[in-house]
């Protein structure tokens, strides 16, 4: 049986004009009829082609302000009976149902309306109805009838209409179905995203039919994809395409900095940060976290919480890096860091993280809360007969911040608002100790007075002890080992204080 099909029938229900013209005239020219709904329909007339209405058809005006047009069988009828089925044949011909080859739709702009507005009257009358009950019954019946599900396939159309006279094959038209439920899938999703806002249901629904594509994955023999609205999180001002590696590095940047509710500098390689400061003004802040390891910065990603001004840009410029992201640039701080044209330059907005994380694994999916807990002095309780003093709270608070988002087995040490050494991704606890005390004493800083922050418990004492010896005078972790007793016994016998906080933070 033959399986290619001429279009002869069209209907044609469109949100948005744009693009429509050239096709119309092209079907029109092939003889094909038209059928078209409200604006559309007015649209065709004003360009001297006629149309039949869908009201015509179903014997029905639209009612309840546009809510119902298509919703009818002369029209599901048309697109969804099969072709080469004779009961449906006969049944098609008993109800004087015509039928409809192609079904050409453009859906009610939903996120644009979200984007645009927050009056939820006006939100829910952009969730299409008609439209996308059109797209997924012609994409059901692909067998027959050609869908065009959005503005993006037009140029394939005019390619059919122009060089195959409205003639398509089985293989287009599967392909434009699969395209269809691409396009009802991330529309259905992009109107869940929206409702669970309030409701926060733990699912996870992707709304980005069309992915952001990448230079390349981890590595450049792997394909690489984002899915979802960057341009919600960040504006690029600069610089060449953004990496797979550099959103994980902007993920783990923009969740430590948002920790941070002072002036701070941080700078990530690996999903890890290698320096981090607090300090008065933004050049302080990020002489410090330079010096925090100087050598792991370089090509490394820049987040900061301030403004970057021309005094700290002149500093920036003199290291290698891929990435900066700020809330803003002072004075000439863009032209000097621009200065470098495949730099990538970011300037931060306002938004906010879903609350629920996933990752791929196996044939499926993981899905977790995101961890949004932050630590404050009321969570943390003194174990030890020494209390820590108040400069050193602070510091353990801010370490505690750190460690949270480095990755596991983890051990952080601070020292007067600044990262001095980390022991990440190490498979022993003691062995992030080790790593963290040799990194800083490597670069010169002084350990005495320091404070250390662990993501989880320590199993045994060792791992204070060496921070003992080292210098560290102050320990945060939090607790739950059954041998807890025996970190805080050494602790008390060498007057070194720790707080427990009662919350893990592993990040594998």
């Amino acid at each position: 049986m033959d399986e290619n099909r001429k279009i002869k029938t069209a209907l044609v229900s469109v949100w948005d004009k744009t693009g429509l013209e050239p096709i119309v005239r092209k079907l029109h020219a092939l003889g094909v009829k038209l059928i078209s709904t409200g604006g559309t329909q007015e649209y065709i007339r004003s360009l001297g082609i006629e149309s039949v209405a869908v009201e015509s058809l179903t014997g029905y005006p639209a009612i309840f302000g546009g809510r119902v047009k298509t919703l009818h069988p002369a029209v599901f009828g048309g697109i969804l009976y099969r072709r080469d089925d004779p009961s449906h044949q006969a049944e098609q011909q008993q109800h004087g149902i015509e039928p409809i080859d192609l079904v050409i739709v453009d859906l009610y702009p939903f996120e644009k309306t979200v984007a645009a507005t927050n009056l939820e009257a006006e939100i829910i009358e952009k969730i299409d109805i008609g439209g996308i009950s059109l797209i997924r019954a012609a994409a059901k019946n692909f067998k027959d009838v050609l869908i065009i599900p959005s503005i993006a396939d037009y140029p394939l159309l005019e390619n059919l209409l122009d060089d195959h006279k409205g003639i398509s094959t089985l293989a287009q038209r599967r392909l434009q179905a699969t395209k269809a439920f691409a396009v009802s899938s991330g529309y259905d999703a992009a109107i869940f995203n929206y409702f669970n806002r309030a409701e926060q249901l733990p699912v996870v629904r992707i709304s980005s039919p069309d992915p952001t594509p990448l230079r390349y994955g981890e590595n450049p023999h792997q394909k690489g994809a984002f899915y979802g609205k960057l341009d919600e999180v960040f504006e690029k001002l600069h610089g060449k395409e953004l990496s797979y590696n550099n959103l994980l590095d902007l993920e783990a940047g923009i969740s430590l900095i948002r920790d941070i509710d002072e002036p701070a500098f941080a700078i990530l390689k690996h999903n890890n940060a290698c320096g981090v400061a607090i300090r008065q003004s933004s050049t302080e802040a990020w002489e410090a976290a330079l010096a925090g390891d100087p050598v792991s910065a370089y090509g490394g990603v820049i987040i900061t919480n301030v403004p970057v001004d021309e005094l700290t840009a002149q500093e920036i410029n003199k290291l290698f890096f891929e990435i900066i992201l700020a809330p803003g640039f002072q004075g000439s701080a863009y032209e000097i860091l621009a200065s470098k044209k495949n730099r990538i330059i970011l300037k931060t907005r306002s938004f906010s993280f879903p609350v629920v994380q996933f990752r791929s694994l196996l044939n499926g999916l993981l899905t977790q809360d995101k961890d949004l807990k932050v630590e404050h002095t009321d969570d943390l309780t003194v174990v030890t007969k020494t209390a820590p003093d108040t400069r050193e709270l602070d510091d353990l608070l801010f370490a505690n911040s750190l460690v949270k988002h480095s990755r596991s087995n983890a051990i952080v040490l601070v020292k007067n608002r600044q990262l001095i050494g980390s022991g990440v991704g190490q498979t022993s606890r003691v062995d992030a100790v080790k790593q963290a005390i040799e990194k800083a004493l490597r670069f010169g800083f002084d350990l005495q007075g320091a404070v250390m922050a662990s993501d989880a418990y320590f199993p045994f004492a060792d791992s204070v002890r060496f921070a003992d010896e080292a210098g560290i005078t102050a320990v945060i972790q939090p607790g739950g080992s059954i041998r807890d007793n025996e970190s805080i016994e050494y602790c008390n016998t060498h007057k070194v204080a720790m707080v427990v906080t009662g919350t893990r933070h592993f990040r594998h």
